[in-house]
């Protein structure tokens, strides 16, 4: 099998998990700054192709579209596909180093908190949803 056909193909499956759970892709710097620099919240799930974004950062992300507080807006950046978006994101997380997967909790333009790859790869996913909940309570309850 062709290594390159091959991570099209999960790259393509990432991508389509995240925008069927209604996740609005980010792919150039611009796409970012116009978000991102929005008055109100925004959810940004980084994305990657490794077994812990495909088990359970993505499984959680979704789920997180259904919680009682909502984001404004719920974004995706792809680590390692959309480099330039996702280095431009990753200068809105002032104090934060670059960890995919991850998800930052942005509110008028100001990074709030993030939940990095360590707080996601040796957990369960239900784990990490109950770690998404307390921020979005900490953080975007109005």
């Amino acid at each position: 099998m062709d290594f390159n056909l091959f991570m099209n193909d999960v790259v393509q499956t990432a991508r389509q998990e995240m925008e069927d759970a209604g996740y609005q892709q980010l792919t150039t710097p611009e796409e970012v700054d116009e978000v991102l620099s929005k008055p109100g919240t925004t959810f940004v799930m980084i994305n990657s192709v490794c077994g812990c974004a495909g088990g359970i950062a993505r499984p959680s992300a979704a789920y997180m579209k259904n919680y009682a507080v909502q984001a404004d807006r719920y974004v995706t950046v792809f680590a390692g596909q959309d480099r330039e978006a996702t280095e431009r994101a990753r200068e809105y997380f002032k104090g934060y180093q670059p960890s995919s997967p991850s998800f930052a909790l942005v509110k008028d333009g100001e990074i709030q908190t993030m939940i990095e790859r360590p707080d996601i790869e040796s957990y369960e996913a239900a784990e990490v949803v109950q770690s998404l909940e307390k921020a979005f309570d900490t953080y975007f309850s109005k």
